[in-house]
């Protein structure tokens, strides 16, 4: 099931964040890194070649899902998802554990090798995937048994298009780790499972 998120799905996130979860301690100490491009980053994203169904596949076999953070030089929400969301230790933690990450950039030049083979810059790569919006998340995940000669085709899995405050931003990660994303669409997991847990309190 692939699933995007609506202003009315955002707008429920938010609300839950609010009602909720929300309380986790943000690290004092942490400082986001702002690298040549002007994009804010984390020392903890992959350092990759830009092979993306090796990234994916390096992923699966770490036991993570993959996913592809578009940002872009000047983005004030780009901005807030480092300096607010991953400065929450618990978000930080729940994404790093269970994630591999890369950032690109929606104007950039650097080339990327698709999942179907084709090279791309970042600004061709962000058009073909009508990825328009910073911040935009991209989520995928590998089949269950496909091992590093697996050459199925690659779907997205889900995908966050712009801000949410940490809870629902976390909610996100699990949502797609979890599974859940294959039973039932967002809006549904919100009310459904995360709200009742309210997970990392």
């Amino acid at each position: 099931m692939k699933t995007r998120l609506t202003g009315a799905v955002a707008a429920l996130a938010c609300g839950i964040f609010l009602s909720g979860w929300g309380a986790a301690a943000q690290d004092t100490a942490y400082e986001p890194v702002l690298n040549d491009d002007g994009l804010y980053t984390q020392e903890w994203f992959l350092e990759s070649f830009l092979e993306l169904k090796d990234d994916l596949v390096e992923a699966g076999g770490n036991g993570k899902s993959f996913a592809i953070i578009w940002e872009q030089k000047g983005c004030p929400y780009c901005r807030e998802m480092h300096l607010t969301n991953f400065a929450n230790d618990d978000v930080r933690k729940y994404v790093r554990d269970n994630f591999e990450v890369i950032q690109l950039n929606i104007w950039g030049a650097r080339e990327v090798t698709d999942f179907d083979g084709s090279a791309l810059t970042e600004k061709e790569l962000a058009r073909k995937n009508n990825v328009r919006f910073t911040p935009t998340v991209q989520f995928f995940t590998l089949p269950e048994g496909a091992d590093e000669d697996w050459e199925g085709p690659v779907e997205e899995a889900a995908r966050m298009p712009g801000y949410l405050r940490p809870g629902p931003f976390v909610a996100m990660f699990q949502y797609v780790h979890d599974g859940a994303h294959e039973r039932m669409d967002f809006r549904r997991y919100l009310t459904e499972e995360w709200a009742k847990s309210m997970p990392l309190d």
